[in-house]
């Protein structure tokens, strides 16, 4: 096999990717498998780079989220980074993301939100970055007063995410996230956020149309 356009590259209709060389009933019978990686791969990497051109310019980075394909994980986060994008984490090892779900339970156990966060700190390694999806501005200055690394907005509006930007003032990181799409992707970004997550890149992403041509020689 023969490559002929590296990862990342951009492309046009009609350009070539690769040559393969060899039988014909060998290539035809492994088509269908390596047309579905590069399509999807491809696809990916295509609509990260349109959000990534986007915000160029404006200070946030985009990300993806661990919403992939069953199996394909390694590599959907890699398409994304071909595209320009960057990558949240791989599994549930690489950070501690307190959600909703874990608010309320622990809540249910007398625990503040602040109080979560100080638990979560408290038990984890050095190594480890706690993160807290906030929806309020009220949940946003406990979980910094209770010293979270990175702070997920989750469904705010451009509003909110911009007076969140104003209360933490560089004390952890930000993060813009839910339902973001390319037509409110810039007023989001133009909020002073860092990161913008975007589901919609590994879980709905449209394949690249890539077809595979014989030629015998």
């Amino acid at each position: 096999t023969e490559t002929l356009l590296s990862d990342g590259s951009s492309l046009d209709s009609g350009n070539s990717i690769a040559q393969v060389t060899g039988s014909a009933g060998s290539i035809i019978r492994a088509e269908r498998t390596a047309l579905n990686f590069l399509q999807r791969m491809s696809g990916i990497a295509t609509d990260t780079a349109r959000y990534v051109k986007v915000v160029e310019g404006l200070g946030a980075q985009i990300i993806d989220t661990r919403k992939t394909a069953p199996g394909m994980r390694y590599l959907d986060k890699y398409a994304v980074r071909a595209g320009g994008g960057a990558n949240h984490r791989q599994n549930l090892a690489d950070g501690i993301l307190i959600k909703d779900n874990h608010i309320e339970a622990l809540r249910s156990k007398g625990l503040s939100l602040r109080e979560t966060v100080e638990l979560a700190i408290k038990r984890a390694s050095h190594t480890i970055k706690v993160e807290v999806e906030v929806t309020n501005l009220e949940e946003l200055k406990e979980a910094l007063s209770g010293g979270a690394h990175i702070i997920l907005l989750d469904n705010m509006s451009s509003e909110q995410m911009s007076r969140c930007v104003e209360i933490v003032d560089g004390r952890a990181i930000l993060e813009a996230s839910g339902g973001i799409n390319m037509d409110t992707l810039q007023a989001v970004a133009q909020t002073g956020v860092d990161l913008i997550s975007v589901g919609s890149l590994t879980h709905s992403t449209t394949a690249l149309d890539i077809s595979l041509d014989l030629e015998f020689v």
